[in-house]
């Protein structure tokens, strides 16, 4: 490959870097054309597979001020770019390599932290980010309910005690009723 295309290739992989949220190192040794046309359906829309030259990605991660593949670019290489949720393409990878035992999962970045194989896989554990959105308003609505709750609490206990007032107030007083005793009419 001639010097300007390999210019351009570094750049492309330094962008896709720039504009990924996520990326996910593999080695793909062992698998053939159909299986990396499966894994790149598996892996989700916001994301792409691309099988990449070392060389390039070190020089393209440097670039892009990534230093967490530098020692496991080694063997066939590709990175699971994510631009979206990264536990769904997390899940796509996982999933895969438990199918096909070729695709090793070698680690990964992000938002700028390095990842290793175990830390994918925990990211791959968790719910989706509507799941736990959904979850999180649960526990917010519960909490609100909670809170106005309380502050009725003590207005409610108030009427209750306003009205055993007024029902008391109401009942005759003083000691014993007197109960009136029947007319007497003349028999005649």
């Amino acid at each position: 490959m001639a010097r300007p295309d390999k210019a351009a290739a570094v750049a492309e992989i330094a962008e896709r870097f720039r504009g990924s949220n996520a990326a996910v190192l593999t080695e793909y040794r062992g698998l053939t054309v159909a299986q990396l046309t499966q894994l790149r359906r598996s892996i989700g829309s916001h994301a792409t597979y691309a099988v990449v030259k070392n060389t390039l990605t070190k020089i393209a991660a440097s670039q892009a001020g990534i230093t967490a593949f530098d020692d496991q670019l080694t063997g066939p290489s590709a990175i699971a770019f994510v631009t979206g949720d990264p536990v769904e393409t997390a899940k796509g990878l996982r999933d895969f390599a438990r199918a096909n035992p070729a695709l090793v999962i070698k680690g990964g970045i992000l938002d700028g932290k390095t990842l290793t194989s175990d830390d994918v896989k925990k990211l791959a554990d968790l719910e989706s980010r509507e799941v736990l959105l959904a979850k999180m308003a649960g526990a917010m609505k519960a909490s609100l309910n909670n809170a106005a709750y309380l502050f009725a609490a003590p207005l409610a206990q108030a009427a209750r005690v306003i009205d055993a007032l007024r029902q008391k107030k109401e009942e005759p007083t003083g000691g014993a009723a007197v109960e009136e005793a029947p007319a007497e009419t003349p028999e005649g």
